[in-house]
């Protein structure tokens, strides 16, 4: 089972780890364009610190966040499963997880990225702020950028067996299962059971939820359909459609009663 998830805008700091080697990174075949991104995003932050704060859509409240990517290259690196924090990573608590479930994390979990295309959650890497639809200036907009390299490395992280796509839209865009793997692929919406409208902080915590209940429980559905067999089992309530025709996803909605 390969899970896609998307990243955090928050992330924790970058601590007094050993700086980032990019080299060191999961999913190799995307070294070449990790570096491009990095370098762009560096140049940008080290000079107009007001043009860097407009391409980033940063607020003034978030100004310091050029300093920090300007030092990128400098900067402690951690595990990717403790710098990114925010809503779904709080429900799925990495910390906490048992030894097994930690393996299983290291294995399975996918974190999407506009600055490193998408990483391990035990890649080391610093803290940074660069979301997928920025345009850098050199190289437009990432989520088009980094199509190409994810076309050349994703089938084979995706192996033979289920993806769970569980990333908001702006990181879909970086990598779309095609073909074959686009059928033994299940995406997820969390909806607010008596409206059936999506709210975004729970939809977050549930799907974060139902990574850490399929982490604990050891469950490895071999597709999409065993996937919705799993989740009921853990005491969700989910509602299925499967693809009109070849090469397209499954289509799973979790209904949750109470927003929280």
């Amino acid at each position: 089972m390969l899970v896609l998830l998307p990243p955090s805008e928050g992330k924790a700091a970058s601590g007094r780890g050993a700086p980032l080697k990019p080299e060191s990174l999961s999913l190799p075949g995307l070294t070449p364009a990790r570096e491009t991104v990095l370098g762009e995003l560096v140049e940008l932050c080290a000079g107009d610190e007001e043009k860097a704060r407009e391409v980033l859509g940063l607020s003034e409240g978030l100004r310091g966040e050029v300093a920090k990517n300007a030092e990128l290259r400098t900067a402690g690196a951690r595990p990717a499963g403790e710098i990114y924090t925010g809503v779904l990573y709080d429900a799925l608590d990495l910390a906490s997880l048992d030894a097994a479930a930690r393996k299983r994390a290291a294995r399975s979990l996918l974190v999407f990225s506009g600055l490193w295309g998408a990483v391990r959650v035990t890649d080391r890497i610093p803290s940074y702020r660069c979301s997928m639809g920025v345009k850098l200036p050199a190289l437009g907009a990432l989520g088009a950028y980094w199509r190409a390299p994810m076309a050349e490395v994703l089938p084979e992280a995706a192996g033979d067996g289920l993806v769970l796509d569980l990333r908001s839209a702006a990181y879909a865009t970086a990598w779309k299962p095609k073909g074959e793997i686009a059928g033994r692929t299940a995406t997820v919406r969390v909806l607010h059971a008596p409206t059936r409208k999506v709210v975004s902080h729970f939809n977050k915590a549930t799907k974060g939820r139902i990574v850490r209940s399929l982490l604990t429980s050891g469950s490895a559905p071999a597709g999409p359909a065993e996937l919705v067999e799993a989740l009921r089992d853990l005491g969700y309530e989910v509602e299925a459609q499967a693809p009109a025709k070849a090469g397209k996803p499954w289509e799973l909605d979790v209904l949750v009663a109470e927003v929280h």
